[in-house]
């Protein structure tokens, strides 16, 4: 009786235990003593690890706030030329992948690339060499990730001020408030919580990059995680730089906490926001405004694209072959099985939600879907740990009784990916089931009930049809998040087994960037998918 009512808090915390079992293992490390290689590493490159950290988070806050603020702002109170096409176009740096845009800039970029080619051709080689910036570079990487990170800034800030009461502004502009004023004073202050929560999501992937700082030569702690890693073997050490930049990770979740906490702004009802008119910017003013917010998607989307193309038309003939169709294959299946899986977790978990809300069970489905926030270096790691114990474990017992080696039973095999993903990316489908949930009334489900219907049955016969978008979205989403996925499959990886985003990185690695774009450039236009469905969604009335 007690397991068939309380079968579903059961379940939800099992599952939530068994995905995050791996980084339990790992943050019991923190009572290992380390070792000499600890010791030298702090003697030598932590420090630089750590200074390294902050000043890409700090550049990146600059550069995300200034390209995603004003831009957010510009779209959500001004009517201007090509504002229909900016306002979803500004979410296209997203698609593509901070080490896909190091790898092209470096392209255009470097000695031989494009741009110093012809800047030589007029100013002459000393002259260029003594001013012109090195892309690989700290201020490189964080220029990458600013253009390729803003909209989350954006998107949420944009939200924001869509959503703020239109009467405060108006009483700011009746007090003789000008414009600079208006937004200072008032539109800013009522966002920040917002403008903070895309601040975070953006530093937090700048803390999980491994692509970017590593093609760039910026040691950061998932270069010395990748390093420690594959060069000593250390796992004591490997675990202990993993510790500290989770607790980068945790002081970040704490400030976005902290300012959710601290807001004090209120906004009156936004349902008569459709009546409202914009601002009509005209001449000079409409042309700035455009010219403001085409220079991101410029820079993020357009020139990346078409030095992605340009290396693809230019290496087709040589790159498409068996081998690559392969690389596509592994890529593409990989993505499908761990995408399925999500969605079954993520279902699962959200209905448990639904039908048995309680503290226990919302608590471990919170813990379930911390993943996202964790870097994908920290978690190849965790789970690299347990996966690896076990397969040695059973091969030393089936030795020592039968004489047979078993070999790499789940640490060398697609499992661990998988399992890493599904924590890694739970988080991205259970919200969007979460939301589809949200919208189905209660009262269908106490109606189907007292017609005798199962809990299976009800979600089956009607939550499932009803979901269905939601489901859909989510499909794409972890789908497109495993594609791009770089560190975790470099760790985790069985042996020989390619995909196009370590495809990409070897060739780059290589200083082959051109027979990089291919792969690349697959990347990007599988990620515009999601992009598209965004800016669907953000284009309704009441979205």
């Amino acid at each position: 009786m007690f397991l068939s009512k309380n079968k579903w808090l059961i379940f939800t915390v099992l599952v939530a235990v068994l995905l995050t079992m791996p980084m339990w293992i790992l943050v019991s490390f923190i009572f290992e003593p380390t070792n000499e290689n600890w010791q030298h590493l702090t003697e030598t490159v932590l420090s630089e690890y750590v200074f390294n950290s902050i000043w890409l988070m700090l550049g990146v806050t600059v550069g995300t706030l200034l390209l995603g603020v004003p831009t957010a702002w510009l779209v959500s109170q001004y009517q201007f030329f090509g504002k229909g096409f900016l306002h979803w176009a500004l979410l296209l740096p997203l698609a593509v992948p901070a080490y896909i845009i190091a790898y092209t800039y470096t392209g255009l970029l470097e000695f031989e690339g494009p741009v110093q080619t012809y800047l030589r051709s007029i100013f002459g080689l000393q002259t260029v060499n003594a001013w012109f910036p090195e892309v690989r570079s700290l201020g490189g990487a964080i220029v990458m990730f600013s253009l390729v990170l803003y909209p989350y800034v954006y998107l949420l800030s944009r939200a924001a001020f869509l959503n703020q009461s239109q009467q405060a502004l108006e009483a700011s502009k009746m007090l003789g408030a000008g414009p600079a004023r208006r937004f200072f004073k008032v539109a800013l202050p009522m966002a920040r919580p917002a403008i903070i929560a895309g601040l975070t999501l953006a530093l937090m992937e700048t803390l999980a990059d491994f692509g970017t700082v590593q093609y760039f030569g910026v040691p950061t702690f998932t270069t010395g995680i990748y390093r420690t890693w594959t060069g000593f073997g250390d796992t004591t050490t490997t675990v202990h730089l993993s510790l500290i930049l989770l607790a980068f990770v945790l002081v970040l979740m704490l400030i976005e906490f902290w300012s959710r906490k601290q807001a004090k702004y209120f906004s009156s009802n936004t349902s008569n926001r459709s009546k409202t008119t914009f601002i009509e910017l005209k001449g000079l003013s409409s042309g700035f405004a455009f010219a403001f917010c085409l220079t991101p998607i410029l820079l993020g989307f357009i020139l990346p694209a078409i030095q992605l193309i340009y290396w693809s038309a230019m290496t087709a003939e040589t790159e498409f072959n068996s081998e690559f169709i392969t690389l596509i294959w592994n890529s593409f299946y990989l993505a499908f099985i761990t995408s399925v899986v999500v969605l079954g977790l993520a279902l699962f978990l959200a209905y448990a939600k639904r039908i048995h809300n309680h503290p226990t069970t919302n608590a471990a489905i919170k813990v379930a879907a911390l993943g996202y926030a964790i870097p994908g270096t920290v978690i190849a790691i965790a789970v690299m740990i347990p996966l690896g114990w076990l397969d040695n474990t059973l091969d030393g017992l089936m030795q020592n009784a039968f004489g047979i080696s078993t070999g790499l039973l789940l640490s060398g095999t697609l499992f661990a990916l998988v399992f890493a993903y599904s924590f890694r990316f739970l988080s991205v489908a259970l919200q969007t089931i979460d939301t589809g949930l949200g919208r189905v009334k209660p009262s269908m489900d106490e109606s189907a009930r007292t017609l005798g219907a199962s809990r299976f049955t009800i979600l089956k016969n009607i939550h499932f049809p009803l979901i269905q978008t939601s489901l859909l979205t989510a499909f794409i989403l972890v789908f497109v998040e495993v594609l791009k996925e770089l560190p975790t499959t470099l760790i985790l990886r069985p042996f020989n087994f390619n995909t196009l985003s370590v495809r990409a990185y070897e060739m780059a690695a290589d200083e082959r960037l051109a027979d990089a774009g291919l792969p690349a450039l697959l990347i990007v236009l599988t990620s515009i998918i999601p992009i598209i469905i965004l800016s669907k969604l953000i284009g309704r009335k009441h979205a």
